[in-house]
This record gives C-alpha cells, sequence and structure tokens, in this order.
C-alpha cells in the first residue's frame, strides 16, 4: 500500500510537470532542420582572433579560481557555527543554517546579474556571484564533514578545558582536512562551468563572447568557442582528479 502511494504520488507530481512545461514534440521537429542548417555553418570551427577567446578563457578561469577562494573563506567560519558539536552559540545554528540555504538557493547566474546591476559589467560582478553561491555550498559540506568526524578527539579537548572553537580550529578541521579540501575541488570545478555563461548577463568570461557570437548568429565562431570551453573544463578535471588523488 505504502509504495502504491508513492507510485502514484510519482506519477502526480509529473503529469504536474509536465502540464506546467507543456512539452511539444511537434515544435521540437519543426526545429530540427533549423537547428541542423545553423549546425552546417558551424564547419569548420572559426579560430580567427583566438586571443580573444584566450583572454576570456583567462577570465573564465580567473573567475572561478578567485571565486572559490573567496568563497572558501567566507564558508570556513560559517560552516563552524552550522555544525552542532562544535557550534560555539548554538543559537544561531539556525539562522546560519537558514543563511546557506538561502546561499546555495539563489544561484550565482542570479547574483552576477545583480552585481553587474551594482559594480558595472565585467568578470568583477562574476567573481562575486561565484563566490555567494559557492560560499553556501562549500559551508554546508564542512558542517556536515564536521559533524560526521569521531567525536572522541573533540570530547577529549572538551574534557581537557578548550572551548568549542578551539576544539574544531585543533582536532576536527585537521581531521577532516582531506574531505573538506576534497570539497572545494568539487565546487571550484563546477564554478569553472558555471563561469563559462556568466559573461551571458555581462559578467565577464567566454560567456561573453559566447553570446556575442550567437547574437551574430557566427557558428562557426560559437563552435570555436565550445571546443575551448570543453578544453577549460577536460583540464580543469583533470587537475582536480589529481589533487584528490593526493589528498586522500
Amino acid at each position: 500500500m505504502r509504495r502504491g502511494v508513492w507510485i502514484a504520488l510519482f506519477i502526480a507530481v509529473q503529469a504536474g510537470c509536465i502540464a506546467i512545461v507543456e512539452p511539444d514534440l511537434g515544435r521540437l521537429w519543426a526545429g530540427l532542420p533549423r537547428l541542423a542548417r545553423w549546425l552546417s555553418t558551424a564547419f569548420p570551427p572559426d579560430f580567427s582572433g583566438f586571443s580573444d577567446i584566450a583572454r576570456r578563457a583567462g577570465e573564465t578561469l580567473a573567475i572561478a579560481t578567485l571565486g572559490t577562494t573567496i568563497a572558501a573563506a567566507i564558508a570556513l567560519p560559517l560552516a563552524v557555527f552550522a555544525a552542532r558539536p562544535v557550534a560555539p552559540v548554538p543559537f544561531l545554528y539556525h539562522p546560519i543554517r537558514t543563511l546557506l540555504d538561502a546561499l546555495r538557493g539563489v544561484d550565482g547566474f542570479v547574483f552576477a546579474l545583480i552585481f553587474v546591476a551594482a559594480v558595472g559589467l565585467g568578470p568583477f560582478a562574476g567573481m562575486i556571484g561565484v563566490a555567494l553561491h559557492s560560499a553556501g555550498s562549500i559551508a554546508k559540506l564542512w558542517s556536515e564533514a564536521l559533524e560526521s568526524a569521531d567525536p572522541a578527539p573533540l570530547e577529549a579537548a572538551l574534557v581537557a578545558g578548550g572551548s568549542r572553537a578551539q576544539a574544531a580550529a585543533v582536532v576536527l578541521l585537521p581531521e577532516t582536512l582531506p574531505v573538506t579540501a576534497s570539497a572545494v575541488l568539487y565546487v571550484w570545478e563546477a564554478n569553472i562551468r558555471t563561469s563559462t555563461v556568466l559573461g551571458i548577463v555581462g559578467a565577464g568570461g567566454l560567456g561573453q563572447e559566447l553570446k556575442n557570437a550567437v547574437d551574430l548568429l557566427d557558428f562557426s565562431r560559437v563552435l570555436a568557442i565550445l571546443i575551448v570551453i570543453v578544453a577549460l573544463v577536460t583540464m580543469v578535471d583533470r587537475t582536480s582528479a589529481l589533487l584528490r588523488r593526493r589528498l586522500l
């Protein structure tokens, strides 16, 4: 009976989503020839003026890397306050958790859009957007690592007279370092992919170059930019995987 209820609920949710989205296979089928014509004009990829693409790729890498670094700095105190065993001010646990949910709930793309209006066009706005969204994600992962750590060393530190904050700094943070460092690397990977499209809202990076090419229907240029994006993401993925293997 319980399984039947869950199946019925799943079907009802999917039916509701279909009613809202209104997928239309006829429209897709009608649009495929137009897409095929565009793709036929994409070969060969246009790498002329490659210095502009390379500069935008550098912006993308810088936005993601600096944004992740700042996010980690913001996340460290938040993670301590959001971990029950070491929270120095217990009554702030739920407000901090709510703040983390808010930071994670608002996408970096939306933060970037807001800060483009606040600080102007360019990669600086994109970096702020990446940092704020990533701070929520990193802090949540770190707080969960702190909560799932072996409690015995923490209890020993507290019995010895240490405060919760001291116990976290001296005992739990070093103990969970491989896990927390790996989490930052995963977020950095994700931020590289996110940063490639931030330029669509004027926040710099490869997305800026991609938007210009799409607006001009220059699909050979679009293909060249997509090749660079895939190469950049692959390079970062391999680098991150190598670093994680060394940490664990």
